[in-house]
């Protein structure tokens, strides 16, 4: 296989899915996939076969819960229009308002929905714990002045009449002891609300198929919160953990440059189209054939970027040009958020099936790149 690809191993997903349904089952509540970090529907059949449920934040995402997962979704959008409210009522079990002020614009279109329509929608209101447990601010809804969620003082005593749930994010790969902290802030700012509604969604982050997080504990904290308030029906919806560790991406280098000191392994990837949280998080992602001691190499991306590289790894033998590298954990928030600068050659998506043959998903050809610019 020609290099750049992402490659997909099917045995993790499940691995990842018996995991994440286990905990649901043990905690009593239910956990659904947000498609922000995972969108690649045609290894959705491993999820199906476990009848996981979505949540989305675009009539896109939507469409494809819908599609092919075969479900109606759990709708989150900053701000709904008169344009798409009714798509997303038509295809979704519950809808959350991130402010009063859209439920109040949008109250009748439930209303009117829930009593013409073929099902009905429970309407929610997302919640700002203002509970900052993140250290990247760019992935931090707590911070102040956020324009996600409604705050205590805002609702005071009393919901808006019709909400039926609750829904906070405030996690971003996150442990169960993060949520601790959110959870005793959310009940401590909107405990009093609790008897007006039916559910509670806590939103996603929690990394619960990390190595080292500890599941029993989250299972105890979610049991804890539902003998307080047994008539909630609690959801849980993250991203990452669904497909944490269970891809690759594999480049290969096509030339080494060396300048005052530093040598540079040149990519035929990028890390800023094919792995961009690496330069927005920022972080380093591990790569198979790097040692701890060794060369030090910074590698560089093959885009006309300046700040396309990433460094230092080091590697026991001196790299050269064909030289393959794997990218490790690259299937979340990596896939969704490629892009075509430089109109680079977009990788190819491959799927390793349990039984170890490898699945040719997507290959790229310039009519993408020109379709897109279109």
């Amino acid at each position: 296989m020609n290099t750049p690809y992402y490659i997909v191993y099917e045995q993790k997903l499940r691995h990842n899915i018996e995991l994440i349904t286990s905990v649901a089952q043990r905690a009593g509540v239910e956990i659904i996939m947000a498609f922000k970090a995972n969108a690649l529907w045609k290894t959705f059949g491993s999820f199906r076969a476990f009848g996981v449920k979505s949540t989305a934040s675009s009539l896109n995402e939507l469409q494809l819960g819908n599609e092919e997962l075969r479900s109606l979704v759990h709708s989150y959008c900053p701000a709904y229009t008169p344009e798409t409210i009714g798509r997303y009522l038509e295809g979704s079990s519950h809808i959350t308002f991130n402010s009063i002020s859209q439920w109040e614009r949008f109250r009748a279109d439930v209303e009117r929905f829930n009593y013409n329509g073929p099902h009905s929608v429970s309407p929610g209101l997302r919640v700002n714990p203002q509970c900052s447990v993140i250290d990247t601010d760019i992935y931090n809804p707590a911070l102040p002045g956020s324009r996600f969620g409604v705050t205590a003082d805002i609702i005071g005593r009393q919901l808006p009449d019709g909400i039926e749930g609750l829904h906070f994010h405030a996690l971003c790969e996150s442990s169960s002891h993060d949520l601790e902290k959110v959870l005793a802030a959310f009940e401590e700012q909107f405990g009093h609300l609790l008897p007006q509604v039916k559910w509670v969604n806590m939103g996603g982050g929690h990394l619960m198929t990390r190595e080292g997080y500890d599941t029993d504990h989250l299972v105890e904290l979610l049991r804890g919160f539902r003998s307080r308030y047994p008539w909630l029906t609690v959801i849980l919806e993250p991203g990452s953990a669904w497909t944490w560790r269970t891809g690759d991406l594999v480049c290969s280098v096509v030339d080494i440059v060396d300048n005052q000191g530093v040598k540079t392994a040149i990519i035929d990837g990028s890390f800023a189209c094919h792995m961009p949280d690496c330069l927005e998080m920022p972080y380093r992602p591990a790569i198979t054939e790097s040692t701890p001691e060794g060369t030090p190499y910074r590698i560089g991306g093959n885009s006309c970027l300046s700040g396309d590289f990433v460094g230092d790894w080091h590697f026991a033998t001196t790299l050269k040009i064909g030289d393959r590298l794997t990218f490790e954990d690259m299937n979340h928030y990596t896939t969704v958020k490629t892009n075509m600068f430089n109109g680079i050659q977009h990788p190819s998506v491959i799927f390793e099936r349990l039984d170890g043959t490898q699945q040719v998903l997507r290959r790229y050809t310039y009519d993408d790149y020109k379709e897109r610019m279109d």
